[in-house]
């Protein structure tokens, strides 16, 4: 078969709103080139191996597992970060929690603590624009951590640590100038967990308790004691969640707060400012 021809096979991912490009990273995977080769010799005949190899991705795309981790690889801000089903893919929604971290008035060296931090894509991104500062990226999972540590040294970001910690129960008596997190925030009813991509990830990356709620709690009452005065925490969280986690920044103290939407015009994180 033809390039073209295996193209043509996008029509079976029905499942999938991106079912061209995904057919065309797979076949870019199979064959080691890139999609500017695909459109460049549309005639072209890919060998057995990487027939075999391609019908093999294609396969596991059908039944639905997520294109990134059948590739491996994830792009989030300007980095390309690997994955595995260990932990959740990093998504485009994310990237406002970097934008809003790296808008904020911090200290020129800020110290940052980002909470379970999977793949480490947050604390990597800042890292990438935010040279003087220094990040810690948390993880509760070894297979988590030692990802995040491989993208961390892929990448030669020598300002950031990575460490295993259940949320802030290893952390020694420190203090930062901002947190961040995007932590499990789905409920654990919630259909869409037997749907599409979420299906194949972990489960411990998304759900938190019957309002989704749970790890949110822990993590606002419990930054207050790890934040510097004037201090910041991003949070990101469920759509529907917006007024419940203001409530919860307002409890524990934090001024300033306000709930920013996605491009989608989705609510999606919530900040707030430590103060006296």
């Amino acid at each position: 078969m033809t390039i073209f021809a295996l193209l043509q096979r996008s029509a079976e991912l029905v499942a999938s709103d991106s079912a061209l490009l995904d057919t065309e990273l797979l076949l870019c995977r199979a064959l080691g080139v890139d999609r500017a080769y695909l459109k460049t010799w549309p005639d072209r005949w890919p060998n057995t191996e990487q027939l075999n190899a391609f019908h093999g991705y294609f396969q596991r795309r059908l039944r639905g597992e997520p294109i990134a981790y059948i590739l491996g690889w994830q792009g989030f801000w300007s980095l390309e970060l690997k994955v595995s089903a260990h932990t959740l893919i990093p998504r485009p929604e994310t990237e406002l929690l970097v934008e809003t971290a790296l808008a904020l008035l911090l200290p020129q060296q800020a110290s940052v603590l980002d909470l379970g931090t999977g793949t480490g894509a947050i604390a990597l991104a800042l890292a990438t624009e935010r040279s003087t500062w220094t990040l810690t990226a948390l993880d509760v999972e070894p297979l988590a951590v030692a990802l995040a540590e491989e993208n961390r040294a892929n990448h030669s970001l020598d300002n950031v640590r990575v460490l295993q910690s259940n949320w802030f129960s290893s952390l020694p008596a420190v203090k930062f100038d901002l947190i961040v997190s995007n932590p499990p925030y789905i409920e654990n009813n919630d259909p869409h967990l037997s749907q599409g991509d979420v299906r194949f990830e972990p489960a411990s990356a998304l759900v938190s308790g019957s309002q989704g709620l749970d790890d949110v709690i822990l993590l606002v009452a419990q930054s207050v004691g790890f934040l510097v005065l004037n201090g910041w925490l991003l949070v990101e969280h469920g759509c529907e969640q917006g007024d419940a986690v203001r409530a919860l920044f307002a409890k524990a103290g934090f001024h300033a707060i306000e709930t920013r939407q996605d491009y989608n015009k989705l609510d999606r994180i919530t900040l707030g400012q430590l103060q006296g």
